[in-house]
């Protein structure tokens, strides 16, 4: 029992490690608000729905050069080398990948509704950063998205779930910020 407990203590200090080199992974989001603003810009454009779904699937391509800027200059050590939960952090954004199978079914069988299961992906792929960010914040917006989006997506054209996405990432950032900063005062 005693080794257990020198396990769980272990984890719980490369998770702290983790929250406070990454911020608990603020940055991605932050390159998230850009992304999903391109989003938006493409599906307010009069170009055909295939087209747009397309653009919207390279508007991802940018994301991690992004968060690395954006690491730059908010003070986030980008990889944090020196903690293996980090790479548990990439595996999560990897497991996202194997999803987009779905939305690229969707491109074609349904392109009306393909941005909708995007952001639905998009946001469920948050649910495992709640547990390794030690964050209410991800988990509340790992169920919130996929649910008001579909929500939503179900009556509304594609340019609404753009913008509904460019909003709750803001509201996720701030939420984060002041999560991550109400922690922070805790600690001192």
């Amino acid at each position: 029992m005693e080794s257990k407990g020198k396990l769980i203590s272990a984890m719980q200090e490369l998770r702290a490690d983790n929250i406070s080199k990454q911020k608990r992974g603020v940055h991605f989001i932050l390159a998230s608000i850009i992304i999903w603003g391109a989003v938006l810009g493409i599906h307010m454009s009069s170009l055909p729905i295939l087209t747009k779904n397309m653009y919207t699937f390279f508007c991802s391509a940018p994301l991690v050069p992004l968060a690395f800027l954006i690491s730059k200059l908010i003070g986030v050590d980008f990889q944090n080398k020196g903690n293996p939960l980090s790479n548990l952090g990439l595996l999560f954004a990897l497991n996202q990948m194997l999803y987009i199978l779905i939305a690229m079914w969707v491109y074609a069988a349904v392109p009306d509704k393909m941005l909708m299961v995007y952001a639905m992906i998009f946001g469920a792929h948050l649910l495992p950063y709640g547990w390794l960010y030690q964050s209410k914040v991800y988990y509340i917006f790992s169920i919130v998205i996929p649910i008001t989006v579909l929500l939503i997506g179900l009556y509304y054209p594609s340019a609404i779930i753009a913008a509904l996405m460019l909003l709750i990432e803001i509201v996720f950032a701030i939420c984060l910020i002041i999560e991550y900063k109400s922690i922070q005062k805790k600690s001192k």
